[in-house]
């Protein structure tokens, strides 16, 4: 049990779920009370998956989005063969591996082969900027990278490593110490350049045994439907379920952006389990339900990575009560290994539960003395090694605690929480600049120093905005250098080359100067709404020119809230982001009936481009 600090509450133990209505509704939905065992360590994953493949080599392990299976004993296979072609490559215990591979079930095969070799792997998301993959391979130290693009070219001193590669020798099972590195995973960092959170074999086994401790996984084989992305610590919670004997359902790109097409996915494929962000859950929320009600025992739906609206939570309440999805709420830094909180969605009042065993979750103000409202801040187990070669960040964020024995850290989270009677904890913002849009963690310090690094621009401060329609978006002022021009192109071009998708696509507003407060610091709250936000279109002939590029704009049209939309305009430069991306492909396909990829939104972001590159596929 987690320690609580002098004058605070202790956590709550939790209730037991009640009795859903529906007969075969999953039970031990809530959190159970804590086990006095919390504490031990957990045992390793590879080790477990081993026990799994032995149990039930023929089982589904992995579930491709085409529907292809791999059993557990051909996922073991390919992953020793892999292993010992890394090591054939000069891998060895400690070392960070590059994995550069799409959703795919060779991404599975991979994960468990640098495992195997006792290294830890460092996802590299092929759609990422060459550059920023690049500074990552330098900052990790990496070596060696497993890809199956014979054209992705990597820098010097870098091998490749095939999926499909193999040795002639095998791998001997090796024992690895518990503070052995399992990955690292590369976040956004305010000095503008991403920042690897290095977390242990321990604390990646300690969070699966956790979660299933508290009962937040049931105790029947479950089909795992993977959603995040590889590149985010979300991933690890889903992905490493296939090591306690789960199978895992693979989404494609294409299945994660169609509510209809993953509807049918997890209908398919008997899903169980699905892990989402309170935004994705927006767009997928009524074909999922409408699905979810077909399923023998519901939908168990794991929602994280930003804060549940309360409309969303007293919806969620009421499908639990149905028995239809049951939600849990899960709260956690990637810097604490994915999950630190736990509550079951119910009740009228937003909350992340009590921390989960084995974590000590300390509120305290800013003399680091026990409040009801203050930072939150964690111990345990779960706490990361730190931030890969950043020793100076690293004792900044991961600092003494006084809770526990000498030596114990505790990480400061950034989070200002409140703790309820009831021992659970509520979230009441941020202490700094980070922020969470559509349920990415990104530091504006990261696009403030990318954009002061052009020459165009002598200053520059980055923002999110709340708009009633569009959300959480994000947008950027600057000001231009000394005869430099206005046109955002360049910016928004340079930002395209330095930052994954997720950041670059924000709107851009050149100002004379920022407004500063009486400190000198910028005045945040005093900058004007985004100017490409107000676009008028003013441009003769610029209209929207024959039957798709019309049917494009009408789309646009009705997801971003706009009366007119020109054919030159730019989706993400109207305040467009990838979740609204979503749903201009779900409104193509429904009411007009054209039918893209989401990529082809992020490759052709203007409206004229998009619908010439529509033809140009319908032509093949």
């Amino acid at each position: 049990m987690s320690a609580t600090p002098p004058g605070g509450s202790s956590p709550a133990r939790g209730t037991a779920t009640a009795a859903a209505p529906r007969p075969s509704a999953p039970v031990a939905v809530g959190i159970r009370p804590w086990p006095a065992s919390a504490s031990t360590p957990a045992q390793d994953l590879l080790h477990r998956f081993q026990e799994a493949v032995a149990r039930h080599p023929w089982r589904d392990a992995v579930v491709a989005a085409d529907g292809t299976t791999v059993g557990f004993g051909t996922l073991d296979g390919r992953a020793r063969r892999l292993a010992a072609a890394l090591v054939g490559a000069g891998v060895g215990p400690g070392q960070q591996v590059g994995v550069a591979l799409g959703r795919e079930p060779d991404l599975v095969v991979a994960l468990l082969a640098v495992w195997r070799v006792s290294a830890a792997y460092v996802p590299l998301d092929p759609a990422h900027p060459q550059a920023r993959l690049d500074d990552m391979i330098e900052d990790a130290g990496i070596r060696v990278v497993v890809s199956a693009d014979p054209a992705q070219t990597w820098p010097d001193g870098v091998r490749t490593v095939a999926p499909d590669a193999s040795a002639l020798f095998p791998v001997p099972d090796v024992p690895v110490p518990a503070d052995a590195p399992a990955y690292v995973i590369y976040t956004s960092g305010s000095t503008g350049r991403p920042k690897g959170v290095c977390v242990t074999r321990a604390a990646a086994a300690r969070l699966v045994a956790t979660l299933e401790e508290s009962g937040c996984y049931s105790d029947r084989p479950a089909r795992v439907a993977w959603n995040a992305s590889v590149s985010f610590d979300a991933s690890v919670q889903q992905w490493a379920r296939v090591c306690r004997g789960d199978t895992l359902l693979l989404l494609s790109e294409d299945q994660r952006a169609d509510p209809a097409a993953l509807a049918a996915h997890l209908l398919r494929e008997g899903a169980t389990d699905l892990d989402v962000t309170p935004s994705h859950w927006s767009v997928l929320r009524d074909r999922v339900v409408e699905t979810a009600g077909q399923l023998p025992d519901g939908l168990r739906l794991f929602v994280g990575g930003e804060a549940i609206p309360a409309p969303m939570w007293q919806d969620l309440a009421g499908l639990g009560a149905r028995g239809v999805v049951h939600a849990l709420n899960l709260y956690g830094p990637t810097e604490c290994t994915v999950d630190s909180t736990a509550g079951r969605v119910e009740g009228a009042e937003p909350h992340i539960g009590p921390p989960l065993p084995g974590v000590g979750a300390h509120v305290l103000d800013e003399a680091l003395h026990p409040a009801t409202e203050g930072e939150l801040y964690l111990t345990g187990p779960a706490v990361a090694l730190g931030y890969l070669r950043r020793t100076a960040l690293t004792a900044e964020r991961f600092t003494a605690s006084p809770f526990g024995p000498p030596g114990s850290r505790m990480y400061r989270t950034g989070d200002r929480v409140r703790r309820r009677p009831d021992g659970s904890l509520a979230c009441l913002g941020r202490v700094d600049h980070q922020v969470k849009v559509n349920g990415l963690r990104i530091e504006l310090g990261e696009i403030e120093a990318v954009l002061t690094d052009h020459p165009s621009v002598s200053a520059a401060v980055a923002v999110v905005r709340e708009d009633d329609r569009l959300g959480r978006v994000l947008a950027a002022y600057w000001v231009p250098a000394p005869g430099a021009d206005t046109d955002p192109e360049p910016l928004r071009r340079h930002l395209g080359s330095r930052l994954p998708a997720h950041m670059a696509q924000l709107s851009l507003t050149a100002l004379g100067s920022l407004p500063l407060g009486v400190g000198g610091k910028v005045d945040r709250t005093a900058l004007p709404a985004p100017a490409e936000q107000q676009h008028e279109p003013d441009g003769a002939g610029a209209a929207p020119a024959g039957e798709l590029e019309t049917l494009i704009a009408g789309a646009w049209q009705d997801v971003l809230g706009r009366e007119r939309v020109l054919a030159t305009d730019d989706f993400f430069a109207l305040g467009g982001h990838s979740l609204l991306a979503l749903r201009v492909i779900a409104d193509l396909k429904k009411r007009r009936g054209v039918v893209i990829p989401t990529r082809m939104v992020y490759q052709h972001p203007r409206l004229r481009d998009l619908a010439r590159a529509i033809t140009d596929r319908s032509d093949r």
